[in-house]
């Protein structure tokens, strides 16, 4: 269950960090453009759980590797299982998931690749936040399909166990999605093919990240 981030309660940062400093990188954004023969980019799939978002996420994956572009999925199960294995389901370490999430994904595409995240991150706060951070590279994705469609697709059983009241603040039965305002794109994934939805996905990489997909 990947429902992350209601509220933001971190402490200030220690004052050691008032010791770190950036350093700019010598390759420019435009020259990995040019080496990778596309932009980098994050396009952030957000979505119920059971609206398709690592079915999609991997599918374009693989077609974009296929066509010879650097890209790599950032999938939900997987990041808790590695990078946030220490972080647990309560309000503050959810919202730490996300936070996590937005920087590794920044760091992919500052090195020009394409970072596909599937993750339900319900709450505009945690996503808007990753926007702020990352502005044009980052792309938000709403895979919207109905509550009922995601219950019927539920392969793992978590609406089922979040209805008999097993599994608490579950997205969707027990805590809410707040769908985005105002995403670059919106898929109707509970009615449309997941051909069609790529279809859509490359179209829009191909015009806006300048990769070239189909000959």
């Amino acid at each position: 269950m990947s429902n992350e981030g209601q509220t933001d309660n971190r402490q200030p940062p220690p004052a050691d960090s008032r010791n770190v400093y950036g350093v700019e990188h010598r390759v420019t954004a435009e020259e990995r453009a040019a080496a990778n023969s596309h932009r980098g980019a994050i396009l952030w799939f957000t979505g119920l759980s059971g609206s398709g978002k690592t079915t999609l996420a991997l599918e374009l994956e693989r077609r974009l590797f296929l066509a010879g572009h650097q890209s790599f999925v950032l999938d939900g199960d997987n990041v808790r299982q590695g990078l946030n294995a220490d972080l647990g389901f309560g309000p503050d370490d959810r919202h730490e998931n996300i936070r996590r999430v937005g920087a590794v994904a920044g760091l992919f595409a500052e090195a020009g690749l394409i970072a596909i995240t599937a993750f339900i991150s319900p709450y505009r706060a945690d996503r808007d936040r990753v926007r702020l951070r990352h502005g044009v590279q980052f792309h938000e994705i709403h895979l919207a399909a109905p509550l009922a469609i995601c219950e019927a697709r539920d392969t793992k059983g978590l609406y089922a166990r979040a209805r008999r009241g097993e599994l608490a603040d579950f997205t969707g039965v027990s805590a809410p999605y707040e769908p985005p305002a105002q995403p670059e794109m919106t898929l109707e994934t509970g009615q449309q093919s997941v051909d069609w939805c790529i279809a859509r996905l490359l179209h829009y990489v191909e015009r806006n990240l300048r990769v070239k997909c189909s000959a």
